[in-house]
C-alpha cells in the first residue's frame, strides 16, 4: 500500500520531523523506521497503522487515533498522548519515558516490556491492558481508577459465572 499526504508519497523510513500532519488520514500507512520526531500528528488516524521503530520522541498526539497500531519498539519519549485512542495497538517494548498518556484508551494494548519510567497515566482505560515486565518505576496512575477497573471485572466475571450456572441448570436432566 502506498501512503500519500497532500500529494506526497510517504514510504518507511521517511524523515518526517517537525511535520504538520495534523489532521491526517493515515489509516493503515506503513511508517515502519519513519522519523516522526516532534511531528505534530494532533486528531490524525494511524488506526492500523505500522509504525514500527518509529521516532516518535516529543511527537504531538492528542486526540490521534492509534486503534490497532503496530507500535513495536518505538520511540515515544516525551510524546503528548493526551486522550489518543490506542485501544489494541502493540506497544511491546516502546519507549514512552515522561509520555503523557493522560485519559488515552489503552484498552486491550500490549504494553509488555515497555518502558513507561515517569509516564502519566491518570485517567488512563488500562482494562486488559498487558503490563506484563513493563518498567512503571515513578509512572502516574490512578489507583482508585485501578481499583475500580477491578471490581468491575470482578462484577462482569460474577453476572457471567451466574449465566453460566443457569445454563448448566437448563442442561441437568
Amino acid at each position: 500500500m502506498i501512503t500519500t499526504y497532500n500529494g506526497y508519497e510517504i514510504k518507511p523510513g521517511a524523515n518526517l520531523k517537525d511535520a504538520d500532519l495534523s489532521g491526517a488520514d493515515l489509516e493503515g500507512a506503513d511508517l515502519r523506521y519513519t522519523n516522526l520526531e516532534g511531528a505534530d500528528l494532533e486528531g490524525a488516524d494511524l488506526s492500523g497503522a505500522n509504525l514500527w521503530d518509529a521516532d516518535l520522541k516529543g511527537a504531538d498526539l492528542r486526540y490521534t487515533n492509534l486503534e490497532g497500531a503496530d507500535l513495536e519498539g518505538a520511540d515515544l519519549s516525551g510524546a503528548n498522548l493526551w486522550n489518543a485512542n490506542l485501544k489494541g495497538a502493540d506497544l511491546r517494548y516502546t519507549n514512552l519515558r515522561y509520555t503523557n498518556l493522560e485519559g488515552a484508551g489503552l484498552r486491550g494494548a500490549d504494553l509488555s516490556g515497555a518502558n513507561l519510567w515517569n509516564a502519566n497515566l491518570k485517567g488512563a482505560d488500562l482494562r486488559y491492558t498487558n503490563l506484563e515486565g513493563a518498567n512503571i518505576t515513578n509512572t502516574i496512575l490512578d489507583k482508585e481508577k485501578i481499583n475500580d477497573d477491578k471490581d468491575l471485572r470482578i462484577q462482569e466475571l460474577e453476572e457471567e459465572n451466574k449465566k453460566l450456572k443457569a445454563t448448566l441448570k437448563g442442561l441437568k436432566l
